[in-house]
């Protein structure tokens, strides 16, 4: 499973990134052309792994989001068995690596609660990140039900990390026990954003964009027609109403913009490497003929990276701070690096949509269409091309079936729900069968859409707007791949009739209440609640972002009882963040420091005073004098040391990245040291005091959270 990569990235399908190990997997198998997604990954990986309809699942939307009605829980629901559930009573040993992204976030600490942790969900073993996305470089990891430090050796990427522990997965069991199957999930971070990767696999595509997202779709289209995925006939969709023409870019906005697209580039064919690893080795054990292999994606392109991309989306798109083009194309030669949080700009995310419109999130083809590839060389005879319509929610049906193994209709005294979805195991043997598939529907973020018999209709909602005024389109996708040419006015007795089937489906599945309110997809399956003081440990594991204090737009402190030794003590007290995004309180050459990292800005208190031997309490006040700003002040047992002024903080969450008390971890916070500077002298504990001040934005919480998938 990989992660926001259009329709047209694979090589196979289009484009001319160079992904050779997908390529052969292609060739040596089943190619389908007419697979459709949820539109995001929560979504979709909920529908991948149960065979359910996502809201019917529980996961109408990611899982930080929440309403409490049943389509929107914010996890999977006991009612879905997921497929290593399923196959674990028939002697399968299931794995899991990367991302996860289906429990809510404040369950990712290491208290729990577990019951939605991997483990916990039919997989015997799971390495990698709960959340819906982590740093390539510094990703955030759990072990099975543990929470670990970062991985710090010299070239670690998180991609080869995770394909590493794929492969000791697979050696393991095959070395004790080969006679027994295995299941692997491997869903890997690539290519969400941030879209880091070493830099040799970037350099290789200096200057190939030079050319802009324009010229690109058009010979990614002609490149489509000549293998056959798309129809003779197809024609690009309208560039998007927020792509702008590439000749309207400045010089400088294209040399930044192509970059970002080299970085992407670069980023694939890396991830391309890494798949081609695993499926070596299970060649190398003898077991490539016998093992099925399906390869796709969660969602379409992400426009997450605006007009002409960032070097830190985290603050431009998540937190919504302008980052002027002065801030960002100094960081040109960088992108992709440990230093830089990349993502590419819009123009690329419909390029790499080829020929659709739209992107993730949308309905439109866009967001749903993605590519999936099926590798079994002992059952798939006739390989190649495969254009029958099949959703995600087919995956599962499909390995049972081929399996002989029968959904439970009981599972753990819980009864489930049925299996939605269409084996597409009719396909191999015989491309040119009509699709079985008769009807599918289509909700995400009020975004809505329906299939049925070769029709489509498609609304794309704007938050705030009366569902009831919703714009319906129309097209026959079996004459128009793209949705180009909309028959809503031609045919209003076929557009009502598929509107109507659309809403009989939503009652169905629990897509219903539709709600797109900034205040409606409420937190409550991220931060904690009302809880205003927090007591941390020194070598306490990694507390989860959204777990830390909700220090956003209010006042607070910091307080840390220490005893330091005749020679003196360094280190971190408390640090909650990365380099991209922070706070942290330290202390070196005997001075106590605040640092408050608002990306490219740094605001620094340094103490006047030393911090002399003996037991101290060391404190870092807060005070907000204003919406957003402030003045801090450290304190040495109750004297003032230093103070200085905040003029602005992060308007959603202040820490880009989980709490560590007593050391950093991942990447610094700040620059002043290197991790995970742990501190030399003892620390007893840390206090953390939130003051009743806070100003909530609940509109930058949603569009923050949003971003997080």
């Amino acid at each position: 499973m990989l992660d926001d990569v259009g329709f047209a990235h694979f090589g196979c399908y289009g484009s001319d990134i160079e992904t050779p190990s997908m390529d052969r997997l292609a060739a040596g198998g089943l190619l389908y052309t007419n697979f459709h997604t949820t539109a995001m990954c929560s979504p979709t990986r909920a529908s991948l792994l149960t065979g359910r309809n996502h809201h019917a699942a529980g996961l109408g939307i990611v899982t930080e989001f929440a309403t409490g009605y049943p389509g929107y829980q914010g996890r999977l629901t006991r009612r879905a068995a997921t497929l290593p559930e399923m196959l674990r009573p028939h002697g399968y040993n299931t794995f899991t690596v990367g991302k996860w992204h289906l429990m809510p976030l404040r369950d990712a600490t290491a208290s729990g609660p577990f019951d939605a942790w991997p483990l916990q969900r039919g997989f015997d073993r799971w390495y990698g990140f709960p959340a819906g996305y982590t740093d390539q470089w510094h990703p955030e990891l759990c072990d099975g039900n543990q929470p670990i430090d970062t991985p710090r050796r010299p070239g670690y990427h998180v991609s080869e990390d995770l394909v590493d522990h794929a492969i000791e997965y697979i050696r393991d069991q095959k070395s004790v026990t080969p006679e027994k199957p295995f299941f692997l999930y491997a869903a890997l971070g690539a290519c969400h954003w941030p879209h880091q990767v070493p830099k040799a696999y970037v350099d290789k595509y200096r200057g190939r964009y030079d050319r802009g997202w324009d010229v690109v779709r058009g010979e990614w289209l002609a490149r489509q027609l000549d293998i056959g995925i798309v129809p003779p006939d197809t024609e690009l969709a309208p560039r998007n109403d927020d792509v702008p023409a590439w000749e309207e870019l400045t010089p400088d906005e294209q040399r930044f913009a192509a970059r970002q697209m080299e970085v992407y580039a670069g980023f694939l064919e890396h991830t391309d490497a890494q798949i081609g690893r695993l499926v070596d080795y299970v060649q190398e054990i003898g077991q490539l003929d016998n093992t099925m292999i399906v390869l796709l994606s969660d969602n379409g392109a992400s426009n997450e990276g605006g007009r002409i991309g960032y070097a830190n989306v985290y603050k431009a798109h998540s937190n919504r701070v302008a980052e002027p083009l002065e801030v960002s194309l100094p960081t040109l030669e960088q992108l992709g690096d440990e230093t830089t949080n990349p993502h590419y700009p819009t123009g690329w995310a419909q390029a790499g949509n080829t020929p659709l419109k739209w992107y993730k999130k949308n309905t439109h083809g866009g967001g749903v269409r993605d590519p999936l590839i099926v590798h079994w060389p002992a059952r798939i005879k006739n390989t190649g091309l495969r254009h029958q319509y099949h959703h995600v929610i087919d995956i599962v049906p499909t390995i049972l079936e081929l399996l002989g193994v029968e959904a439970p209709a009981i599972l753990n005294d819980v009864p489930q729900l049925p299996i939605h979805g269409t084996s597409v195991a009719y396909t191999f043997d015989d491309p040119t069968v009509p699709t079985r598939k008769r009807v599918q529907y289509y909700e995400m973020l009020g975004n809505r859409a329906i299939w049925h018999r070769g029709w489509k209709a498609v609304a794309k909602h704007q938050t705030g707007a009366d569902f009831a005024e919703d714009r319906w389109e129309l097209y026959h996708l079996d004459g128009d791949y793209a949705e180009s040419r909309d028959l809503a006015a031609e045919h209003p007795e076929k557009l009502r009739e598929l509107i109507e089937l659309w809403w009989a489906e939503a009652g169905k599945y629990d897509v219903l209440p539709l709600d797109d309110r900034d205040i409606g997809f409420l937190r409550a399956a991220g931060r904690p609640g009302a809880r205003t003081r927090f007591t941390y440990f020194p070598g306490m594991a990694r507390v989860e972002r959204q777990n830390s204090p909700n220090i956003t737009n209010r006042s607070y402190a910091i307080e840390a009882d220490v005893e330091i030794p005749r020679e003196g003590a360094e280190g971190v007290l408390l640090a909650a963040g990365n380099r991209f995004g922070g706070y942290v309180l330290f202390l070196k050459d005997r001075r106590l420091v605040y640092e408050y990292n608002f990306g490219d800005v740094r605001y620094v208190i340094r103490s006047d005073a030393e911090v002399m031997e003996g037991r101290s309490t060391l404190r870092f006040e807060f005070a907000k004098t204003g919406p957003h700003r402030g003045t801090g002040t450290l304190l040495i047992d109750g004297e003032r040391v230093g103070v200085g002024e905040l003029s602005e903080t992060w308007p959603f969450m202040a820490a880009q990245a989980g709490l560590h008390c007593g050391r950093d971890d991942g990447s610094p916070v700040s620059e002043q040291y290197e991790v995970p500077f742990t501190f030399t002298g003892t620390l007893r504990r840390v206090v953390v005091e939130l003051r009743d001040d806070q100003q909530r934005d609940p509109a930058a919480e949603h569009r923050a959270a949003l971003a997080e998938d």
